[in-house]
């Protein structure tokens, strides 16, 4: 487990960037109220096995005394690194953006099990949007009920999608909650 370089730290920056906006600083700048510090620390991310983990400092401390064979993992994985070296984002990312998010989609409870088998999402599907959506943007789908179930790339912009037809495009599908059944043995 090491920190990440300055590439890395770009890489994963920028990616988080695209989804919270200026949010992004309230996840590098929350407190951590982990282990036994009467002082509050700090969350971090570190690199084990080309994955990107968000985890507490004392936590970082403590697990120092773990051979770095045995580390299976530790705090939450937002991502991991290809072996091209781009960095992409995967679906135990999805609480820290949900909560961070700076544009949202909620989906229409009968598009949800469309979206959770991997389908992108469509205009007749669409529930609620958020305003200033632009395409290229990352955005955070929602059931009606505030429940996150993934993320994606918008492909149209807010406006775009009021005039849109109902099987028109609009959030290329990224992750979904659906992950954890169907790629269990990946993550």
């Amino acid at each position: 487990m090491r920190t990440l370089d300055e590439k890395e730290t770009t890489q994963v920056f920028e990616k988080l960037f695209k989804f919270t906006g200026n949010n992004l600083k309230n996840i590098v700048e929350s407190p951590s109220h982990e282990g036994p510090d009467p002082n509050p620390g700090r969350y971090c991310f570190r690199l084990c096995k080309n994955r990107v983990y968000y985890v507490s400092e004392s936590l970082v401390k403590r697990a120092t005394n773990i051979g770095r064979h045995n580390l299976a993992s530790l705090g939450t994985c937002v991502g991991k690194f290809t072996k091209g070296g781009s960095f992409h984002l995967t679906i135990q990312a999805l609480n820290i953006l949900a909560t961070n998010a700076k544009h949202k989609v909620w989906l229409k409870p009968t598009s949800e099990m469309s979206f959770l088998y991997g389908n992108h999402v469509l205009k007749g599907g669409l529930g609620r949007i958020t305003e200033n959506i632009n395409p290229g943007d990352g955005v955070v789908v929602f059931s009606m009920s505030d429940v996150p179930l993934g993320f994606g790339i918008s492909q149209r912009s807010t406006q775009d999608c009021r005039k849109l037809d109902p099987n028109g495009l609009v959030v290329l599908h990224q992750a979904d909650i659906g992950e954890y059944l169907r790629m269990e043995d990946e993550l």
